[in-house]
Order: structure tokens, then C-alpha cells, then sequence
């Protein structure tokens, strides 16, 4: 969801992240990542203007930050 709220592919967010685009895709099936790498993607996400929300009642989610 965050990488469609970015209009970003793939390679842009693996790029972005300095990982390979598989581990992107990896990611996006459920597999299981290292914890560091989980981090290291979600902080290249969030440095591009996304904000992940937590569990809320309705689940967790990600919408882009204001401003």
C-alpha cells in the first residue's frame, strides 16, 4: 500500500531502500525478511512521505503525510 500511495515501483522503492528488487517483492508476498531489513524499508518509505498508522480497531494502514 505504501508504494502505491508513492506511485513508486519496485525497483524505485528497492532503490530507494539500497536492497535488491526482489527483496521488495519478497516483502510484498509475506515472506519473512530480517527485522533489519523490514526497518531499512520502511524508513526509506517513510523518508519519501509516508506515514504507516497502527492498529486501530480497523487495522493497520499507511496514508501520505501532510505538508
Amino acid at each position: 500500500m505504501a508504494r502505491a500511495a508513492l506511485e513508486l515501483g519496485v525497483r524505485d522503492v528497492a532503490k530507494l531502500a539500497d536492497v535488491a528488487p526482489s527483496t521488495i517483492t519478497r516483502l510484498e508476498r509475506g515472506e519473512t525478511l530480517y527485522p533489519r531489513t523490514v526497518d531499512t524499508i520502511r524508513a526509506a518509505l517513510e523518508a519519501a512521505g509516508v506515514e504507516f498508522i497502527p492498529e486501530n480497531g480497523g487495522g493497520a494502514g499507511v496514508r501520505l503525510k501532510k505538508g
